[in-house]
């Protein structure tokens, strides 16, 4: 077993709550010092914990920052993927207190306390943990794996440069397995392993009407409103099943077997824990389907913005120009980001009216993952689970999607394993995002009896 000191954890948290305090928002070009700046604490802090070959390798965006430590050319060699980089903390006025002011709060979840914070969870200071075990092996003699670390600034806006990173230095990032501890577990009680992501494919659209902003009263009923018309082809997206109405989108979906479904089953979930955390009176879905399925197994489409014409206070009588919308659609093994891209584009193409002309951009996406139960790396953090919370973890499909892990396995061909510590209450993208002090402990405890698992099952 691994016990941090009060020492050691003081000092871990204090350093946390600064690297939180770096406005390190990727998708905005008006804080690209501070993703730099995020880059350069990262490099100074696996300095610190004893990493040698530390560098801030430039990218045509946001740079990558990597170090290592190679303490014997014949041991396993584990390499270690997070970001740096954070979601915009909007909307600003739902935070309880600024997203870059790091606050420490109990919450009935935890009551050892979290902290608030954009990126706490996500991926700041899971990212973190793995800096901070290191540098507790170190200190303590206690590395039984060499460790490569590739740290990115570009997660967050679909990691357009990680690809050409790997590629070019893949005999650098040479490995035995893939870390990453960039999902969440069941509760704190019961830990889980993610065994599975969904893919992602992100789009946008616009809606062109009229060639300006016209009177409502004077053209209200003569000419198409782009945005009454973009919330119809919105609406018709779905139908009274929840199912998506792209022609071909589920032709590829991988369906589960009864049996795989009744696995799934047996982790702990209750429903109406589920609706209170997020303060819901009934749930929402695909038919067929249990909530846990629907947000793992099951593809689906959401808005994720949508504006156009006059939002400002007071009233303006315009029949707006252009209307616009976000749109993502998580993706299920077997589909394919670019394909499914594209179904959404000749469809939404077809539905719209003539009175209006429709554009669609692609913005990135990624390809779902499932990685199997039965190799060393499962069955070393299997393991590590298991002696850190003295309960057997469960497999469990995530919902949510990193795209460069597919890829990993394609250029660098070896498996990721996925060590979450969050929950899915931290609010990650959201106002008010967190992370439980118990997780975060919890989640150095953990790490090292990774390596020691994954050093003796190679051996075997």
């Amino acid at each position: 077993m691994v016990e941090l000191t009060a020492n050691e954890k003081e000092n871990y948290l204090n350093e946390l709550i600064e690297l939180l305090k770096i406005p390190s928002i990727s998708a905005d070009s008006a804080f690209a010092k501070d993703v730099e700046a995020a880059a350069a604490w990262v490099a100074s802090a696996l300095e610190k914990a004893g990493a040698e070959k530390v560098e801030i390798v430039p990218t045509p965006g946001y740079p990558i920052v990597y170090g290592e430590k190679i303490i014997d050319p014949n041991l396993p060699t584990v390499l270690v993927y997070g970001h740096y980089d954070v979601q915009p903390p909007d909307p600003l006025e739902l935070w309880d207190s600024p997203a870059f002011e790091p606050v420490i709060k109990t919450t009935p979840l935890h009551p050892d306390g979290a902290i608030f914070a954009r990126g706490a969870c996500d991926d700041k200071g899971q990212m973190y943990m793995h800096i901070k075990a290191f540098e507790w092996m170190m200190k303590h003699n206690q590395l039984h794996c060499n460790v490569k670390f590739m740290i990115e600034g570009e997660e967050e806006v679909g990691s357009d440069n990680l690809e050409g990173f790997i590629r070019e230095h893949k005999d650098r990032l040479t490995s035995d397995v893939i870390l990453i501890s960039d999902t969440g577990m069941i509760s704190n009680e019961q830990p889980s392993i993610t065994t599975g992501l969904r893919g992602l494919s992100y789009m946008e659209v616009t809606v062109t009407g009229p060639n300006r902003d016209l009177h409502s009263g004077l053209y209200g009923g003569a000419v198409a409103n782009p945005i009454n018309i973009l919330a119809q082809m919105i609406a018709s997206l779905q139908d009274e099943q929840q199912r998506i109405t792209i022609p071909g989108f589920y032709d590829k979906v991988l369906e589960l077997s009864k049996e795989e479904r009744a696995e799934m089953a047996k982790a702990p979930f209750d429903l109406e824990d589920y609706k209170k955390s997020i303060g819901l009176s009934d749930i929402h879905g695909e038919e067929g389907y249990t909530t846990s399925e629907r947000q793992s197994i099951r593809p689906t489409l959401d808005v994720n913005g949508i504006w156009g014409g006059y939002t400002g206070e007071g009233a303006k009588t315009v029949i707006p120009s252009k209307a616009h919308a976000k749109i993502s659609m998580r993706l299920v093994p077997n589909q394919n980001w670019e394909e499914i891209g594209q179904l959404f584009e000749k469809h939404f193409q077809s539905i719209a009216p003539k009175s209006v002309h429709v554009e669609v951009t692609t913005h990135h996406g990624g390809t779902p993952y499932v990685t199997p139960i039965d190799n060393i790396g499962y069955r070393a953090a299997h393991k590590a689970y298991a002696t850190s919370f003295g309960v057997e973890p469960f497999p469990q499909r995530g919902g949510g999607s990193i795209p460069i892990v597919p890829l990993f396995e394609e250029v660098l061909g070896v498996k990721s394993v996925l060590m979450g510590f969050g929950l899915d209450t931290d609010a990650i993208h959201s106002p008010n995002e967190h992370f439980g002090l118990f997780n975060f402990y919890k989640g150095i405890e953990t790490i090292p009896l990774f390596y020691k698992n994954y050093a003796a099952l190679a051996k075997e």
